[in-house]
């Protein structure tokens, strides 16, 4: 199974010309099966959809999974998900508040894209170091209320500092990351965007995917992983 993490720059282009096209492009570009979006909505209009659905679902074969139910809205605060048209949902999508003075939040979902269960937490942390850390304490918080099962934690945290601010947190309970650089797109030199797994082992082979349509379609490149499908459940 391959996973994606992607902020979308609001639909931006390194030029900061709204092309929200270029964008799917390179998901359709990643091959993966599930995709978690950071910066994929219309902040003020949330209900507006930012991508074609039927576009997304021909070319890249995924679909934004609803998390509100609102006509429109493809996901929560930034944050949208996507998936295989086949994927079981086996726990509706939940949005999580996890504070701060930017439009951040997350995601939680249980899935089985058919390799087993598992559950995804896709989000997007605040810029401020203090109140990342909180955001990672609260992201554990709601990943120990569900049942004991495979865990992806996917996103854009706005940290590259090992043990630094949510990182510190995040890496007592999901183990060291490898750092992947992926921003800024143009010449990746931070490794702002993660993907975590548990049990340790779960997710290998991270990469950026770095093409010449991804490094200007947004100011990060995707990171990319393969998930272990024999430890899901």
């Amino acid at each position: 199974m391959l996973v994606a993490t992607y902020n979308a720059h609001r639909g931006r282009s390194t030029a900061g010309i709204f092309r929200p096209a270029r964008i799917a492009r390179v998901i359709a570009e990643t091959g993966a099966d599930l995709v978690a979006l950071q910066e994929a909505q219309h902040w003020l209009r949330p209900g507006r959809a930012m991508f074609d659905a039927a576009w997304l679902e021909r070319e890249a074969g995924l679909l934004p999974l609803s998390v509100t139910d609102r006509a429109g809205e493809q996901g929560w605060r930034g944050n949208v998900l996507l998936v295989r048209p086949g994927a079981r949902v086996l726990r509706p999508p939940v949005g999580l508040r996890i504070g701060g003075l930017e439009p951040r939040g997350a995601i939680l979902a249980e899935l089985d894209l058919g390799w087993g269960a598992f559950r995804v937490v896709a989000t997007h942390l605040s810029l401020g170091a203090a109140r990342r850390h909180h955001q990672a304490e609260a992201l554990l918080q709601a990943i120990g209320q569900g049942p004991p099962m495979p865990t992806l934690l996917m996103g854009d945290l706005n940290e590259w500092r090992p043990r630094a601010s949510a990182l510190g947190v995040l890496e007592a309970v999901f183990g060291h990351q490898p750092p992947v650089h992926t921003f800024p797109a143009f010449r990746p030199m931070l490794a702002l965007d993660r993907i975590m797994g548990l049990p340790h082992g779960l997710v290998v082979d991270r990469r950026a995917h770095d093409t010449k349509l991804a490094r200007g379609a947004s100011d990060h490149l995707p990171l990319v992983a393969r998930i272990e499908t024999g430890m899901l459940a």
